[in-house]
Formats: structure tokens, C-alpha cells, sequence
């Protein structure tokens, strides 16, 4: 299975990016598909995870209102459209595949994960 994701960029604050990311390979379930990032000298945390199936979406605190996902069964594609970015949404974002059913919050939760795009947001 792998996990492409695109979109990061530099922004200034209160900009605005979309990040994609596309599933292939083998035959999967897919019960989450979800969005983490690592900023420089954190640990990696939860942003948002969607239910493949029901499509209900998890969201961090804080970032509901800022930050949309959504997803494409077709495409094996989530996004994450992010909105008045801030200076402290810099990091790099993580897509992920969770293959069997778990808390999806979590990040030993997942199965697969994707290379990383980079998102910088200046002031």
C-alpha cells in the first residue's frame, strides 16, 4: 500500500492550502484514513481522521472551523483544506491508513502512512 501525499507549501498566515493524498496498491479496508503532523522538535499528533465507510470525521481540538476534511472513495483520496493558517500549523502533515477497526485518534492506530508534505506557514 502507498500513501502519496501533495499540496504542502509556504503560505503567509491567514492563507490557505489543500492537501491531497491518494491510496494504492494492494486490495485494503479502509476504516480511517487520517491527517497527523510533526512540527519541528514535537511529537506527532492527531489532526483529523475520516470513517471510510460513514464518512463521519474526527477533528483535534481547535482546528474544526479552520481546518476541512473530506474524502473520494473513488480516488482512495482524502483532503485536508486548510484555512487561516497560522504560524503555528507549521509542520510537516502525515496521511495515514488505519486497515482494521481502532480508536482513530491514535497514532499506533494506523497501518500505512505517507512520506510527509511539508506545510510552512510565515508571518
Amino acid at each position: 500500500v502507498q500513501l502519496q501525499a501533495s499540496g504542502g507549501g509556504l503560505v503567509q498566515e491567514g492563507g490557505s492550502l489543500r492537501l491531497s493524498c491518494a491510496a494504492s496498491g494492494r486490495r485494503f479496508s479502509t476504516y480511517y484514513m487520517a491527517w497527523f503532523r510533526q512540527a519541528p522538535g514535537k511529537e506527532r499528533e492527531f489532526v483529523t481522521a475520516v470513517n471510510w465507510s460513514s464518512g463521519f470525521i474526527y477533528y483535534a481540538d481547535g482546528l474544526k472551523g479552520r481546518f476541512t476534511a473530506s474524502r473520494d472513495n473513488a480516488k482512495n483520496t482524502v483532503y485536508l483544506q486548510m484555512n487561516g493558517l497560522k504560524t503555528e500549523d507549521t509542520a510537516v502533515y502525515y496521511c495515514a491508513v488505519q486497515t482494521a477497526p481502532r480508536i482513530p485518534t491514535l497514532l499506533s492506530a494506523y497501518d500505512y502512512w505517507g512520506q510527509g508534505t511539508q506545510v510552512t506557514v510565515s508571518s
